[in-house]
């Protein structure tokens, strides 16, 4: 048996602002079966990044079992193993594809990402990346000492930093700091590392930032007037 609401019709003590009457509370009988909700199908659009073809150089080898990628070139050789939300296809003529494995939100947020992941592989083993940072500061310097990088940045000793295995650091004028490798993850992280030890302050521009990062200054204070 179907459950319904019931009320009563009751004059109020609440005077319309507008008209001056009275307001009445009315309420029908409505019953709860009638209730329902509307059932909506969300479709996810697929990335327009993640559709790119990813082009495979005759340079680079590709393995791909499941959800494992090997690619080995001249440089070096990466592995990734993608999640299930995701699939790697590869034609006849070496063009590697990434298309979503399921039809949810997060496959489509994980499509384009992915792709581009992919494609830094590749990329990785056969060109390589790079990434530049530039010393601001009076004294500041760089130099590399065997395996390390030595920085001088102000403090009352030098700050020494191993250099990951697959990275290669190179200093130019003792200000300008180049690291490159195969790996775009390991650069970034590494390079980051780098200016966290001394980030650029807004004023001077003092630090350590990347060669093309924009700092926005901020005006001193002035002098006090007489």
């Amino acid at each position: 048996m179907a459950s319904s609401i019931t009320a009563s019709v009751q004059p109020s003590n609440l005077k319309s602002v507008f008209l001056g009457d009275s307001i009445y509370l009315h309420a029908s009988n409505v019953p709860l079966s009638r209730i329902g909700f509307v059932k909506r199908t969300v479709q996810c659009k697929e990335s327009r990044i993640g559709k790119q073809p990813i082009e495979v150089p005759p340079t680079v080898a590709v393995s791909l079992e499941g959800q494992s990628l090997k690619v080995k070139g001249p440089l070096g050789e990466l592995s990734r193993i993608f999640p299930r939300e995701v699939k790697l296809e590869r034609d006849e003529q070496g063009i590697i594809r990434v298309r979503k494995a399921l039809d949810t939100r997060k496959a489509n947020q994980m499509h384009g990402l992915f792709r581009t992941l992919t494609d830094n592989m590749v990329v990785g083993v056969s060109k390589g990346f790079e990434k530049k940072l530039q010393l601001v500061g009076v004294g500041y310097r760089a130099l590399v000492e065997g395996p390390d990088l030595v920085l001088n940045l102000g403090f009352s000793h030098p700050v020494r930093m191993t250099i990951p295995d697959g990275l290669s650091v190179k200093v130019e004028e003792n200000t300008r700091i180049t690291v490159s490798g195969y790996d775009k993850c390991s650069i970034g992280e590494f390079a980051a590392s780098i200016r966290k030890w001394r980030p650029p302050e807004p004023y001077k521009g003092k630090g350590v930032k990347y060669a093309d990062e924009i700092i926005r200054r901020k005006e001193g204070k002035a002098g006090k007037k007489k």
